[in-house]
């Protein structure tokens, strides 16, 4: 075989690889009606979806209440006794409350450890919603989990607590509810949380805890998922993020260890219409059931009372090997010794006058020049495709339909770019002087990870074993074809562990984070310069790539209006000011379309008609609004019932009365507030938690009728109170003085994230 043939094959093999990294993190197929009633099935799981996903079930809706009920019966079957817990719950960051109603179960042991708490959220985000992913599958995944288990006949050591929590899109109420008022709480050893952030893709393992995590990784190995999807990096970048979930009350508030099973991918489809039973991956479904038979095999029989640690591990999950792990006490050794290799080798191979300074030193220009060239690519790329394309301002989470395209493309055009910036390199330098410059660059790198993020700590075996590719290019004596095949294979590892990394970052945080796939891509490419110099036209592949780039974004640029199948986020809200008799219809969209047009007009103001408006989840204000007639909408009754100084402390209580069927109420204060204590409806904000209130006082969700708001709440003699009162109803498209008509058009839905289809009443509190 000649040289020219390896090469080829090489990088044939390389592109295998990359491919197999990513399709091998989810199973292949998926477990039907006909497996053994002792085992998960995924159909079986389906089964129960079909029927909590048919509308959305919004917290206070029939429809939630009609899921909660079959829920509770589908328990009832599998012989277990249901308690439904009615309970007031306060979020202590975001001030939202309601009555909670969590569904929960016990599976008794046969020991008096610790138990182990299944746990999923019921409720599906307000309003527009079906909650097929987030978070009906995590909620099936539990159902047919269980009953598979049960199905065993085997008795458990420990015992097994499901709670479906309610709640959850409006603040996590439903665990903090159970948390801090349920006497079980007290019995826990670990939570298993299973939860999604979009329809499809891997379902990555994040922990959750407030120690180390060495106990919990290695019980973790040891339960032995067949679909492994984890790595410290993930674990130390969520522990940074502001994104909770239901674990994270488990933790924060209970002091309680836990594992979040969760996946990303398809996020155009999260907290949507398009959250649907249709556009579930199944393969995931799967992944999650593999993930919760093995954890509850394991953490049913084994203790739970020695899952704390003090120190942690490094970790990164293999496919086929599972989790590679070992103590964070090696990262500073592992460091050192690499740049002792480092150091050694080079010197060495100047030594030998293998290596050349001039040679070494002009490997960084190609190296560097492409990466700077693709992360100023990818940032200036996406601001200007946001700018030809405005639409992509309307969806909110930054992940577009075409959004996949646009990763390949600014990943192949990144390729096309490192191969030209290249091309002249390797005709004139050898492979092991030009592979000595990625290598600095990985080892600074992994100096900053030291230091600042030790998690990532792993990244130090691409060094490793690029390290042992320069020692054979400069010190072996076999032929060339040879060192191809074995600077092929040891690559290849390098390639399974990172090579996903380029797809999750944008996927998981946004297109707005392509700079750091393009990143990643030149520091993988730099590590395969001495397979991919062997390969002759590099010119040409050059190009392919470039034309690659081009043709995805093209293609992305046909695909980047909207369809019945990639629908048009819209928004259009009503808004009565009870104060100045005033009304507007205002969005949150950027332009008119066919559908708000008639109620915004052609030309609507732009901005907002307020600067204290209701909050959204990404920050985001009204855009548009026009000046209207204004309805007769009922405001709320507002009664102070008590306004005393006592001492240096004002005492206030108030009772604030809807007058229509309101879903929500929310304070929001003009000016920062600090509050002494703070009641909602009997339940009491815990002291020195939080007593900073800016913006948002309170949120509170009705879910009963004749329900009202009663707060109590004391704060300082020279405290100013501003507060404005918003009465929002979910009945924008039932209202029969406005009569606003429905979306008939197929390619519209109601924007999530933020308050919509719904009528607001605006009021001053007047204290």
């Amino acid at each position: 075989m000649k040289p020219n043939y390896t090469s080829t094959i090489s990088f044939l093999l390389i592109v295998f690889t990359i491919y197999w990294s990513i399709t091998s993190l989810l199973p292949s197929k998926i477990s039907d009606l006909n497996t053994p009633k002792n085992e998960f099935s995924t159909e079986r799981a389906l089964l129960h979806l079909k029927e909590i996903t048919k509308k959305p079930h919004y917290i206070g809706t029939a429809e939630h209440t009609k899921v909660k009920n079959y829920l509770i019966k589908e328990l009832e079957k599998l012989g277990l006794q249901v308690e439904t817990q009615n309970q007031i719950a306060i979020n202590k960051k975001w001030r939202a409350a309601v009555k909670a109603q969590n569904i929960i179960a016990r599976i008794k042991g046969t020991e008096t450890g610790k138990a182990v708490v299944l746990l999923s959220h019921y409720d599906s985000a307000v309003h527009s919603s079906y909650g097929a992913s987030d978070d009906g599958s995590g909620v099936v995944t539990i159902l047919e989990g269980v009953r598979a288990f049960l199905e065993t006949g085997k008795k458990p050591k420990n015992d097994i607590i499901i709670l479906f929590v309610d709640a959850e899109e409006i603040g996590l109420l439903g665990a903090a509810a159970f948390v801090n008022h349920h006497a079980w709480a007290k019995d826990i050893g670990l939570v298993l949380n299973f939860e999604a952030r979009g329809s499809g893709g891997p379902s990555y393992m994040l922990l959750e805890t407030n120690g180390g995590n060495k106990e919990l990784i290695q019980a973790f190995k040891k339960a032995k998922p067949k679909f492994p999807v984890a790595n410290s990096l993930m674990y130390s970048i969520y522990k940074m993020l502001p994104n909770d979930t239901d674990l994270t009350v488990f933790r924060e508030e209970g002091n309680l260890n836990g594992f979040n099973f969760a996946f990303i991918d398809d996020h155009f489809d999260y907290h949507t219409a398009q959250d649907t039973y249709e556009n579930l991956d199944r393969n995931t479904l799967e992944q999650q059931g593999d993930y919760l038979v093995t954890m509850l095999n394991y953490f049913a029989n084994n203790n739970l009372e020695n899952l704390n640690a003090t120190t942690d591990d490094v970790y990164f999950s293999f496919p086929k090997l599972g989790l590679i792990t070992y103590p964070f006490s090696w990262i500073i050794f592992l460091f050192i010794f690499g740049a002792i290799l480092f150091f050694g080798i080079t010197f060495t191979g100047v030594q030998k006058m293998k290596l050349t300074t001039p040679a070494m030193f002009a490997g960084f220009k190609p190296f560097l020049g492409a990466m700077f060239v693709g992360v100023i690519l990818a940032i200036f790329g996406w601001k200007l495709l946001k700018i030809i394309h405005p639409q992509y301002n309307d969806i909110l989470h930054g992940f577009t339909y075409n959004g996949h395209l646009y990763i390949a493309a600014f990943v192949a055009l990144t390729l096309g770019i490192t191969f030209r910036f290249y091309q002249h390199y390797f005709k004139k330098y050898s492979a092991a002087n030009l592979l000595v410059a990625p290598l600095f660059i990985w080892g600074v790198i992994n100096l900053l990870i030291v230091i600042y993020l030790k998690g990532a700590s792993f990244f130090i075996f691409p060094v490793y074993l690029a390290l042992a590719t320069l020692a054979m290019l400069l010190f072996s004596k076999r032929s060339r074809k040879f060192k191809i095949v074995i600077s092929t294979f040891l690559a290849l590892p390098t390639l399974i562990v990172f090579a996903p990394l380029i797809k999750m970052f944008p996927i998981g945080l946004g297109l707005k984070m392509l700079a750091v796939s393009t990143a990643f891509t030149v520091l993988l490419f730099g590590l395969l310069v001495p397979v991919i110099k062997k390969i002759r036209n590099t010119k040409k592949l050059s190009y392919l790539f470039l034309g690659i780039g081009i043709l995805a974004l093209i293609t992305a640029s046909f695909q980047s209006s909207y369809n019945k199948t990639r629908k048009k986020p819209t928004s259009l809200v009503y808004i009565v000011d009870a104060d100045t008799n005033e009304a507007y219809f205002a969005s949150y969209e950027t332009t008119v379309n066919d559908y708000t047009k008639t109620y915004l007009g052609e030309d609507p103001t732009k901005g907002s008609f307020n600067k204290n408006v209701l909050d959204s989840k990404y920050k985001t204000n009204y855009k548009l609004y026009k000046k209207t007639d204004v309805i007769p909408l009922k405001a709320p009754l507002i009664h102070k019932l008590k306004d005393t100084i006592v001492g240096t402390q004002r005492q206030i209580h108030l009772q604030i009365i809807p007058q229509r069927k309101t879903n929500r109420m929310e304070i929001l204060a003009n000016n920062v507030v600090y509050l002494n204590s703070f009641k909602v409806n009997g339940v009491t904000l815990p002291k020195g938690i939080n007593t900073e209130f800016r913006k948002t006082l309170l949120s509170y969700y009705f879910t009963e009728q004749n329900e009202f708001l009663d707060l109590e709440f004391s704060l300082s003699v020279k405290e100013k109170l501003d507060l404005i009162l918003y009465d929002t109803a979910y009945d924008l498209l039932t209202n029969q003085q406005l009569q606003v008509k429905p979306r008939t058009n197929n390619t519209i839905f109601p924007t999530p994230f933020v308050v919509n289809d719904a009528t607001v009443i605006k009021k001053k509190i007047n204290l």
